[in-house]
């Protein structure tokens, strides 16, 4: 395995995390809306991410930092050709954190009620727009002989990336409502439950279709067994929630997400952006690839650099465990 194979297989696996991790806080931002029925509830959902959804966040910078690095053509025909999609998801970040940041700052009930409307909506837009934009990557989109993308905005949203988009958003609320079950107590945990099979059920209906669309498209032996056991993960984890089994039910909607993105870089290779007006006009692993020296120095720096992100990571989810309910809100001090 030459190291533009190893890279891509490790830049899938940081968005495979990414996705795994912002997932379930993005569900959680969009049950601010759908479950919280006051504002101590809102609170109790807020506070079960409060530690860890800027964590989460490492793995999208570390993903499209070593994109630019290890594939600088697939980052410019990307960041170039996806702009406006890209510029709303990075908008709703920031905007997302300062809400995070300034919600408990002041005690007025109209400042606290729009910068919970701001998490809501910069959590749903995101998890909408990473479905569409992966959808497309898969899909293909309009790329000519100089791999620039000549297609506009409008390109992006066809079929096929708009269910990618539906379904993203429905599995990271189903995987967040899962996650809100596993953290809380009282009576917002068994609404969770009970909502998590009702997003369970719409999820599964459209992740099947996108799937298997697109396996009929551009899948192979190998990712039919991914689309297996998405299907399955999906399935079993819904069967554990109903069971009260709250931590299986997060770890198989977990297994869910990473069979399902799995999936979609199974299909894609060897191509990183298949270009849709001809076949040899596609950014592929070789074409889009840096040197083979920046690859092996980033390789090194990677083996040294990722086990310890990934224990101060784990650390800070062993630390922050415990379940919190209503009970655990104290009176806001100003």
């Amino acid at each position: 395995m030459e190291l533009h194979d190893v890279w891509f297989v490790l830049i899938a696996v940081l968005w495979t995390g990414y996705f795994f991790l912002e997932g379930f806080d993005f569900g959680v931002g969009v049950l601010t809306r759908l479950l919280a029925r006051d504002r101590a509830e809102k609170r109790v959902l807020i506070n079960t991410i409060g530690p860890v959804w800027d964590g989460n966040e490492v793995w999208l910078l570390t993903a499209g930092g070593a994109t630019f690095a290890a594939f600088p053509e697939w980052y410019a025909t990307l960041f170039s050709g996806f702009y406006l999609p890209l510029l709303a998801i990075l908008v709703c970040l920031i905007i997302r954190g300062v809400a995070f940041e300034y919600r408990a700052k002041r005690p007025e009930e109209n400042w606290q009620r729009n910068w919970e409307t701001a998490i809501f909506w910069t959590s749903l837009i995101p998890a909408f727009l990473w479905g569409v934009a992966f959808g497309n990557i898969v899909h293909g989109v309009k790329i000519d002989a100089e791999f620039e993308y000549v297609g506009n905005v409008w390109d992006l949203l066809n079929p096929y990336a708009l269910l990618g988009g539906l379904v993203t958003l429905t599995l990271f609320t189903f995987h967040g409502t899962v996650f809100t079950a596993l953290k809380t107590v009282g009576e917002i945990r068994e609404r969770a439950r009970k909502l998590a099979l009702r997003v369970g059920l719409v999820t599964a209906v459209l992740a099947a279709a996108f799937l298997l669309w697109t396996q009929a498209d551009r899948g192979d032996g190998t990712s039919l067994v991914a689309l297996v056991v998405a299907v399955a993960s999906l399935v079993a984890a819904l069967t554990a929630n109903q069971a009260g089994r709250e931590g299986w039910a997060f770890a198989l909607s977990g297994v869910t997400i990473v069979a399902a993105v799995a999936m979609l870089f199974l299909t894609l290779f060897p191509n990183v952006m298949p270009s849709t007006l001809d076949a040899d006009w596609s950014l592929t692993v070789t074409n889009a690839s840096s040197s083979p020296y920046t690859l092996k120095i980033m390789t090194w720096l990677a083996v040294i650099a990722t086990p310890v992100v990934l224990l101060y990571q784990g650390w800070t989810y062993w630390v922050f465990r415990k379940r919190i309910g209503t009970q655990h809100i104290a009176d806001p001090v100003h």
